[in-house]
């Protein structure tokens, strides 16, 4: 059973901005480096719309990933230093991959990359060159496509075996430092999300071209966040799943400038862990 409404509208909310993708002819594409010249950076124009944004705390406990698509999970981490790339490989990632396969019950987890981010004010989000910005536009990190060619792409001797069972893009998403109050992550419920809302868009990098889905606008999209998370605390985003028997298999998320922000509220850190979550089935 879905969250009731009743007690959706009687959650405390904020009303925040949110970039969804305007109209574009043909399929929208972002370059991840300098476009040739002439080639505007992104064909994927930002249409902002004014939404309520509902504190989901109290009702976390029936938030599943599996029919909302996110989950919020308390996971305590040995970690000293994020920053640290050998620190987060030798310590992190393995605590993670116990992690989601003790709490998925799944077969297998791979962790097949992480983004550190910092919001900088005025900044460009320039691919590496040290921390990310925060993505500030509604988005789903894989397709239908991309989610099962990213099996293909990292452990492509076994992708043919692996792509028989369920196969997820999880990702972890935590604050570095808390209690968060700036840029928080906004999550759609994946049950208000139609299939046409999803506009599949190209990624291109100098020697790939992934896709990510840009989301048009719906106003039965339903918003929720979780204020003032600690770094104790750390959310599952569902970016595909192959089963489609009715679970949520893609899960629209963004930040977004909260009203509510202090003025002196420390910029957002956080970092995500992008995995394969298998199950044979």
């Amino acid at each position: 059973m879905g969250l009731q409404e009743t007690k959706i509208e009687s959650l405390p909310f904020v009303t925040a901005e949110l970039n969804y993708l305007a109209p574009t002819p043909g399929k929208p594409r972002t370059y991840a480096f300098d476009p040739p010249p002439g080639e505007p950076k992104s064909t994927s124009l930002p249409e902002p719309h004014q939404v309520p944004i509902f504190d989901a705390r109290l009702i976390a406990s029936n938030i599943s990933l599996d029919r909302e698509g996110f989950a919020l999970v308390r996971h305590p981490t040995q970690v000293k230093d994020f920053y640290d790339d050998a620190e987060l490989r030798a310590v992190y990632y393995p605590a993670v991959e116990a992690f989601l396969r003790a709490t998925l019950k799944a077969d297998r987890v791979f962790i097949f990359d992480h983004t550190v981010r910092k919001r900088v004010a005025g900044a460009a989000d320039i691919r590496d060159g040290g921390p990310r910005q925060p993505a500030t536009r509604v988005h789903v990190d894989q397709t239908a496509v991309s989610g099962a060619n990213r099996v293909r792409e990292h452990l492509p001797d076994e992708a043919d075996e692996l792509l028989k069972g369920r196969v997820q893009v999880i990702n972890l998403w935590r604050p570095i430092r808390g209690p968060l109050r700036d840029s928080p992550l906004a999550m759609a419920d994946g049950t208000t999300v139609a299939p046409e809302d999803l506009i599949a868009s190209d990624l291109i990098y100098p020697n790939r071209r992934g896709e990510t889905y840009s989301v048009k606008y719906n106003p039965n999209h339903r918003w929720f966040y979780f204020p003032e998370m600690t770094p104790d605390e750390a959310l599952l985003l569902k970016c595909y799943d192959s089963a489609t028997d009715g679970r949520t298999r893609f899960g629209p998320h963004t930040a977004f400038v909260d009203p509510t922000t202090p003025a002196d509220a420390p910029p957002r850190e956080s970092i995500e862990l992008r995995t394969l979550v298998f199950h044979k089935q």
